[in-house]
């Protein structure tokens, strides 16, 4: 009865997010319990990484398990990039009243970063960067690896430094809110900040961190090759002219 008659005042209705002066616009609880959403989540999970894995035995099997694992993470984060983020950056004006799947797994995480509920601008803009560039470049990072491919590492780099870069962006915009502006968006309780907040961010800098120093590793190696191939070329060249 309370947010039937705030509605008819054109009030705003109580919400949980923090700062609980915040203007969220429109917003209905989840329907579902956390555990059902992330079973849910979990389970869709198991179904693409096991169809990947299974795509990636028949074409190419003798491809070692650390590079099938690397395939993995970029089909993971490939997914979560373009249709996940991509779900927010395309609802974002909506996002309070979803309730749909991943509107509500979006809600739920907006309770350790209230700024998913509403349109913040710099979590939009990097949302929708992350969906549209490193969503398909993961993409074709996995092929890349699958098939081998002589441009993996230079676009496994690319993909990797733009991730860590848009982490540190997003830990930095809202720690600088909350130390110089005093503005909380993340609820009390220590699981949303440590659990929601920082851990499942901080993969996001920690895998694409081993990715990067990889993929720079191996195209010195490859850098070093080249330039040894070549002096070696001049030098028979030159011997062979000087005979």
């Amino acid at each position: 009865m309370e947010n039937i008659n705030a509605l008819r005042n054109g009030s705003q209705l109580p919400h949980p997010f923090y700062p609980l002066e915040a203007n969220i616009v429109g917003y209905l609880a989840n329907r579902w319990s956390v555990p059902t959403l992330l079973g849910i989540f979990a389970g869709g999970w198991v179904m693409i990484l096991g169809t990947t894995l299974a795509l990636v035995r028949r074409h190419n099997p003798t491809l070692p398990s650390k590079e099938k694992a690397t395939i993995l993470w970029f089909v993971l984060t490939g997914t979560i990039h373009l249709f996940f983020e991509g779900y927010f950056a395309y609802n974002h004006a909506n996002m309070p009243g979803k309730q749909d799947l991943f509107g509500q797994l979006w809600k739920e995480y907006a309770f350790s970063d209230s700024r998913y509920m509403n349109s913040d601008p710099f979590v939009l803009c990097m949302e929708t960067i992350t969906a549209v560039c490193w969503g398909p470049l993961s993409f074709a990072v996995a092929l890349m690896i699958t098939y081998e491919h002589s441009l993996r590492h230079p676009l496994q780099a690319l993909v990797s430094l733009g991730q860590i870069y848009g982490d540190i962006l997003y830990y930095a915009t809202s720690m600088f809110d909350l130390y110089f502006k005093g503005l909380a968006y993340c609820r009390p309780e220590a699981y949303y900040f440590w659990g929601y907040y920082f851990f499942m961010n901080f993969i996001w800098i920690v895998i694409p961190g081993i990715l990067l120093y990889s993929s720079i590793v191996q195209s010195a190696k490859a850098f070093k090759a080249l330039d040894h191939q070549t002096k070696s070329q001049v030098g028979y060249n030159h011997f062979k002219k000087s005979n």
